[in-house]
């Protein structure tokens, strides 16, 4: 008699338009800031292909642009050198059977010029300030400045740096791109009526406030395929001074519709923020019913809750952050109920092996 163990549900595979995965289990997308001087390097390539046995892992976030680049000693993939660097990471995740999505990610407001070489700015739709500090290097903890309001200008050149980054991506080996509209970012903050009182068509209502994302999501598409695009969102999160509003259900509800209109691949659910109350618990299956590709949850689920998840069809992969720090081979351990080993939070960002390097598989 064949046994059944309580994670098989997340060990399927997982095959449709060319997306062919070896199981449900997605790495998801993390900031380790070991990018010095902005560029992939072999700490990184040693970081991410032994945990290619993730069905799909989701890069670190990855700055379009100088003007993207918000914390210190992340990477990007708008720079020759950089497009190689990342290169040694996807020959090294392929080579182990993995895939691998590129996160593009602009900070907008989230930023110090400190973290940004010369000539780039703090952009955000409107000039209204992110509560809070940001960690540099070369003047430690600073409070978050007063972005520049973008111009039309400086939206159409932010649209096309991310097109560039996303095309630079594909060339540099990434499997696809996720576009990063989670957590406060520039996409996020042209999403929340709080961070974008702009008058003009990016603004206003819930479609002006939805452009940037959808049109994001269109160029992108167009540029290097549906099937390689996938976004992230994490309805009613205030994290990077994200203030709640009213209109988040109307906002997620019409935003999802028309995501699923362009038929991108994926989307990428950070849930905990709205799985606190009905509204965001109802939000949730609404999103489920709206976008009809695939669906990536993330929220701290355990191995069981996670394979359930699956099972029941209420999502088709779930991300795992933390426990991957720690535990290069994650999906082995959970497979064979192996214990994990605790990662240790005062390592997640400082330069170096430490914390990044040292955590081994089960042996």
């Amino acid at each position: 008699m064949e046994t059944t163990h309580h994670t098989d549900p997340l060990f399927k595979t997982l095959a449709r338009q060319g997306f062919d995965l070896r199981n449900r289990i997605v790495m998801a997308p993390m900031t380790r800031s070991r990018a010095q001087g902005n560029i992939p390097n072999d700490l990184m390539v040693a970081y991410y292909a032994p945990r290619a046995g993730a069905g799909l892992i989701v890069s670190e976030g990855v700055a379009p642009s100088p003007n993207g680049l918000g914390y210190a000693r992340i990477p990007g993939i708008f720079s020759p050198g950089q497009v190689a660097g990342w290169k040694k990471v996807t020959e090294a995740v392929h080579a182990s059977g993995g895939r691998i999505f590129a996160q593009l990610m602009h900070s907008g407001r989230v930023s110090h010029p400190a973290n940004m070489p010369g000539g780039a700015r703090v952009l955000a739709p409107s000039a209204i300030k992110a509560e809070g500090t940001v960690w540099t290097d070369t003047e430690g903890m600073q409070p978050l400045p007063l972005p520049l309001e973008m111009s039309a200008e400086d939206i159409e050149n932010a649209l096309t740096e991310y097109v560039t980054g996303a095309t630079n991506a594909i060339a540099a080996g990434f499997d696809g791109i996720e576009i990063h509209g989670a957590n406060g970012y520039l996409p996020g903050q042209f999403l929340n009526p709080h961070s974008n009182q702009r008058s003009d068509a990016y603004g206003g209502s819930i479609a002006g406030r939805s452009r940037f994302i959808l049109e994001l999501g269109q160029r992108i598409s167009e540029a290097i395929g549906k099937d390689r695009t996938g976004i992230r969102l994490s309805p009613y999160s205030t994290v990077n001074s994200m203030d709640p509003y009213q209109e988040t259900q109307a906002t997620y509800d019409y935003l999802t519709t028309e995501l699923d209109r362009l038929g991108l691949l994926y989307l990428h659910l950070v849930e905990p923020a709205a799985r606190e109350h009905e509204e965001g618990r109802q939000l949730l299956k609404k999103i489920r019913t709206n976008f009809s590709n695939f669906l990536i949850v993330n929220g701290g689920y355990t191995s069981r809750q996670a394979a359930k998840v699956v099972e029941e069809g209420s999502a088709d992969m779930v991300a795992f952050g933390r426990p991957f720090i720690s535990n290069p081979d994650f999906p082995d351990r959970i497979r064979q109920d192996l214990p994990l080993t605790e990662a240790n939070p005062e390592t997640f960002y400082t330069p170096g092996e430490a914390g990044y390097l040292d955590y081994a598989a089960y042996s």
